[in-house]
């Protein structure tokens, strides 16, 4: 038999839903330490990523503690993609401007991108970053300044980092004002989560 649903706990997944954006999202790429890949669900959690896209062609998705993921990975919901063929036509579809991570001479600073846009953002793998099939295809390269001598964040800290500077500007541009998923799918999405 399962529990009623107490108020606070359907007004609390009512008012995460509300701020659900549904149109700025991540790309996992063969990213293969489960550490780093709790970290990254939390941080969607926490920004309000409704969804996390999975390309995972040469290793495969890691093994999650039930512990440290449980908690955020059960409220963002995962694609997986077999290629980038897939991949693309998903993100497409949605009219996103798809950024990748890179170092490269034509990457522009963070802050200097929309994300105001529908956005999706390719964070590469802990070794090789984001594979060079994927930077091709996408409309842009971005980096995070630094200041200091080390070259690169952790790749879980650069992805707080990016959501971080999205939501600021989504919350500037009032995005977390009102519900942007439609009425019928925040019916839906809220009767699904008062089952979990």
């Amino acid at each position: 038999m399962s529990k009623e649903p107490t108020p606070r706990r359907r007004a609390r997944l009512q008012e995460v839903l509300a701020h659900r954006q549904p149109d700025l999202t991540l790309v996992l790429a063969n990213i293969h330490d489960p550490h780093n890949v709790s970290a990254i669900y939390r941080s969607c959690d926490a920004f309000g990523v409704d969804k996390v896209h999975l390309y995972y062609t040469d290793t495969p998705f890691p093994v999650l503690g039930r512990k440290t993921s449980a908690s955020a990975r059960k409220w963002v919901v995962s694609v997986r993609h077999r290629d980038r063929e897939e991949l693309f036509a998903a993100l497409r579809a949605q009219n996103m401007q798809v950024l990748a991570t890179t170092f490269t001479p034509t990457a522009r600073p963070l802050r200097q991108w929309d994300f105001t846009r529908p956005t999706a953002v390719i964070m590469g793998n802990e070794h090789s970053g984001v594979a060079e099939e994927l930077i091709q295809t996408a409309d842009g390269e971005l980096y995070i300044p630094m200041y200091g001598m080390i070259q690169s964040f952790n790749v879980s800290v650069a992805s707080a980092i990016i959501l971080s500077e999205a939501a600021r500007q989504r919350e500037t541009a009032g995005f977390y004002d009102a519900p942007r998923l439609p009425p019928d799918e925040l019916e839906q999405r809220l009767g699904r989560w008062l089952e979990k």
